[in-house]
Parts: structure tokens; sequence; C-alpha cells
């Protein structure tokens, strides 16, 4: 009975083992899931601050154009529209991470909406 007993304990010491180290790869696998969920994140949120200023130049521009193209006032509303879709792609993006917020409650003039 006792080697048995032996030959079941050193069974059981080699499954736990095994199974210490499959946790241990499994740790590895989620932090490694969570790392690129996480750089998924920030990937996608570069692409949008980028379409959001990439679109407010364009529309500038295209514009700018337009007027330039129906008033014959050329360059000029194609140089004023374009830096004035630059500052509105800035302004977006800025508004998009946070550093730029409505203004405070207390400084909003009467008759508009409270949020």
């Amino acid at each position: 009975m006792d080697d048995q007993e032996k030959n079941l304990e050193d069974r059981r010491n080699r499954l736990g083992d095994k199974l210490a180290g499959l946790k241990v790869k499994a740790g590895d696998d989620a932090d490694k899931g969570a790392s690129a969920a996480a750089s998924r994140k920030g990937f996608g949120e570069a692409m949008k601050l980028s379409s959001e200023f990439l679109s407010a130049v364009i529309v500038g521009a295209l514009l700018g154009y337009l007027l330039d193209r129906f008033a014959g006032t050329s360059p000029w509303g194609l140089i004023i529209l374009l830096l004035l879709g630059f500052c509105a792609g800035v302004l977006n993006v800025l508004r998009a991470v946070g550093k730029v917020s409505s203004p405070h409650p207390a400084d909003r003039s009467p008759g508009e909406n409270k949020k």
C-alpha cells in the first residue's frame, strides 16, 4: 500500500506542477489580451481625432476654393477659410480630448440651456 500511495503522491505533485505552469501561462495570455485591447482602443481614438482634424481642414479648404471660384477673390478666400478650418480642427480635437470644455454654468447667459 505504501508504494501505491507514494506513486499517487508523486503523480499528484507532477500534475500540480503542470497545472501551476498552465495557470501562469494563462495569466500571461490574459495580460497580453488586455494590452492588445488597450492598444486597439488607443488606435481607434487616434483615428477618430485625426479624422476630425482632417475633415475640418478639408471642409475649410473646399469652401475657400468655392468662394474664390464664384466670387473671384482668389486666393484670399482659400487662405482665410483654410486657416479657419485649421482652427476649427484644433478646437474639435481639444474638445474631444477634454482639454477645452463648455463654459462654467455661472458664465453662461440666462437664456442658454443648463447641462
